[in-house]
């Protein structure tokens, strides 16, 4: 699913409304109809609703959605704020439909002095003061209306975006001006702010409502983020030969676990080889041996000549690709036999964790990555690797991509919307996740199935994608059987097979 700015959602209704052809105001009627058709679903007559519409086409949505629900016969409220006596075409001819309503009783057009209606903890106000077509922090009389809506206790539904939200860029947005929405009803699709965590305490539920826009014009706008779907990882899969063996799946090296941090190599290394890996290679410090022999038979051990840390590079010749840095610690040896290990390996990366850390304090190193590297930061991770605390979850993305582009490698940047950027500037969000898998070990259990796919032969780009996916899915899985509270990083590796199956279903 692609995302579009503000820009191109402009363009694409102008499109569907040329080529369908289809009036305008149709089209709004349409958008209208959806909206009116789900809040009908979750609300019956006895609650009273306020609709609060802006002088632009999100009150002319919003005005047209009053009609439908009075015409229906909800007790509804209507304000129009037309405090510069200009509304666009399509909100004025909503405006003179209302009025024409002989369901509507409460309509007021404003213009100059505003008294505020009571919204108490049974009033649903509709919020279409601003949509999409917003380029500026709210100010003035809205954001004192926007004020006194959040602080009562009414439930608040959003047509499009809560109103003072911008579609794309919100760092220097002032926060106290938006709508706190418990429900938002977005057109056709999500809008790039909804995917920043530091935007998601506006939206509430995220609906999105399909008005049928133009599947051409969709399919001809280019744009570089896109929310994966699961026919993108699915036409991604390798589908394994039948007389396979060992020797042609892949051969993976680890490179993981300093003394003490044993568990995050043995998750890393059963994920890779849940991953459908040949074999994996596990170097790590001696006094883990006993462990990782106990803990994962089906890995063979290569054993750091420290007790403790991880002390010097290793040949990389017999492998098809290399995972460095859970567990690793950040001792100044380990630091330099990173860095040597990194300069010597000719196969595809993986960096994390740890690895992460030591370049995010020596940052002059990262010059020295190789093109194609993966690394898979979380958000503090990242700050480090860039030297700078991101302002916000926009800024930090577009410092990601930035990054990507500049490495000629691939930055997966973890979160509720993990997103994979890529050299070529685009960013790719994976849907699949969940709120359980914020426990320690889940991003040592990805690197272990991205480094999987990479060793069998998937380029980095489709290993990234397909292992950011399939590892949500797992934890989606998982979390409908065990619950998001009691998920544990290894219980992604148990319904890796389960996620595995239901793409190829």
């Amino acid at each position: 699913m692609k995302i579009f700015n503000s820009a191109q959602i402009r363009e694409l209704d102008k499109y569907t409304i040329e080529h369908e052809p289809i009036a305008s105001l149709d089209l709004m009627e349409r958008a209208a109809k959806a909206i009116a058709q789900t809040i009908m679903q979750r609300w019956t007559k006895s609650s009273p609703f306020v609709v609060f519409a802006g002088p632009g086409n999100n009150g002319g949505d919003a005005l047209a959605v009053a009609r439908l629900l009075a015409e229906d016969g909800y007790t509804v409220s209507v304000y129009l704020f037309n405090i510069h006596n200009h509304l666009s075409n399509d909100c004025a001819k909503n405006k003179q439909r209302l009025i024409d309503c002989k369901r509507i009783k409460d309509f007021n057009e404003v213009i100059v002095n505003f008294e505020p209606p009571r919204l108490d903890n049974n009033t649903v106000v509709i919020d279409g003061l601003f949509g999409s077509g917003l380029n500026k922090p709210l100010a003035g009389g809205f954001a004192s209306l926007v004020k006194y809506i959040n602080q009562c206790k009414c439930k608040v539904v959003s047509i499009d975006l809560p109103s003072g939200l911008m579609t794309e860029d919100n760092t220097y947005n002032i926060r106290q001006n938006i709508v706190r929405a418990d429900l938002t009803l977005t057109i056709q699709q999500l809008k790039l702010s909804m995917l920043m965590a530091d935007c998601q305490q506006y939206l509430g539920e995220v609906r999105v409502l399909d008005i049928r826009l133009s599947p051409d014009c969709i399919a001809a706008t280019e744009t570089p983020y896109t929310i994966l779907e699961e026919n993108d990882i699915r036409c991604r899969l390798r589908h394994r030969n039948a007389f396979a063996h060992k020797g042609n799946m892949g051969t993976a090296l680890v490179i993981a676990g300093s003394y003490g941090m044993a568990g995050a190599a043995v998750l890393t290394t059963k994920a890779c080889l849940r991953a459908g890996v040949g074999k994996v290679i596990v170097h790590t410090p001696k006094r883990n041996c006993n462990i990782l022999q106990t803990s994962i038979p089906e890995a063979v051990l290569q054993i750091d000549k420290e007790e403790t840390i991880f002390s010097e590079p290793v040949d990389t010749e017999d492998y098809e690709a290399v995972a460095m840095g859970p567990g690793l610690g950040q001792n100044e040896t380990s630091a330099i036999a990173l860095i040597a290990q990194i300069r010597r390996t000719q196969c595809p990366m993986v960096i994390d964790a740890d690895a992460l850390n030591i370049l995010g304090v020596h940052r002059a190193w990262m010059q020295q990555l190789p093109e194609g590297i993966v690394m898979t930061p979380h958000v503090a991770e990242f700050d480090r690797l860039d030297g700078a605390m991101a302002n916000g979850c926009y800024d930090r993305l577009t410092k990601a991509i930035a990054l990507a582009e500049s490495l000629h490698g691939y930055i997966l940047l973890k979160g509720h919307y993990s997103v994979l950027c890529t050299p070529d500037g685009k960013a790719y969000f994976n849907p699949t996740g969940n709120a359980g898998m914020a426990t320690a070990g889940s991003g040592d259990v990805l690197t272990g199935i991205i480094t999987g796919l990479l060793a069998q032969g998937y380029n980095q780009k489709d290993a990234s994608l397909v292992g950011m996916y399939l590892h949500g899915l797992a934890g989606d899985l998982a979390a409908r059987d065990l619950g998001q509270e009691c998920l544990i990083a290894s219980d992604l590796i148990k319904y890796l097979p389960k996620a595995f199956e239901r793409i190829k279903d």
